[in-house]
């Protein structure tokens, strides 16, 4: 072989070699350059979850102080319904204060005074009935859920257990008592 195919043949080789090295650096910058990129896109989304995180954390607290807010505010208020249902039972009690004071008959007052009162009784009892108080029933079996029995007497009128007499109605709101019925029993 000639010294110049030798060469040739030599350098051949080289760039190959060369034209390889060149060929996997562009490689390696290209899939570098791919990572960054990946990596870059991987920054921006955990940033953008970052902050919805911090949105949806923040909604959370300002709905969690609303709904307290709201509580405190239902717990406060929740007698509301039933006091602008007592006014018109003050109304009535105040109307027949008024009366007491007129200039009238004796008797047409005292009249006028046992109806107006009889009438706001009954106004009273239907708007605790709206709200769920019910007087205890005097004509059912003792039972001591509701009913103190404060004395017990011998009845021929009634059978043991029964009912005799009520001292103080009793009254339940729903079905939990809110005062005891004091009553008298029949042995």
């Amino acid at each position: 072989m000639s010294k110049q195919s030798e060469e040739e043949l030599s350098k051949e080789p080289l760039i190959s070699e060369e034209g390889n090295i060149e060929m996997k650096s562009d490689e390696a910058e290209a899939e570098a350059e791919a990572v960054e990129n990946e990596f870059d896109l991987l920054q921006e989304e955990l940033t953008a979850l970052k902050d919805k995180y911090a949105r949806v954390h923040a909604d959370f607290d300002n709905i969690k102080k609303r709904l307290e807010r709201e509580k405190y505010t239902a717990v406060e208020y929740s007698n509301e319904k039933f006091a602008k249902d007592m006014i018109p039972v003050m109304d009535s009690l105040q109307a027949a204060m008024n009366s007491a004071n007129t200039q009238a008959d004796k008797a047409e007052l005292f009249d006028k005074l046992k109806e107006g009162i009889e009438l706001t009784q009954k106004q009273l009892i239907t708007a605790l009935e709206k709200h769920g108080v019910t007087m205890v029933a005097h004509d059912e079996p003792f039972d001591p859920n509701i009913h103190n029995a404060i004395q017990a007497v011998e009845s021929e009128e009634v059978e043991s257990g029964q009912i005799v007499q009520t001292f103080q109605t009793g009254y339940k709101y729903k079905e939990r008592p809110l005062r005891e019925a004091m009553v008298v029993v029949a042995n």
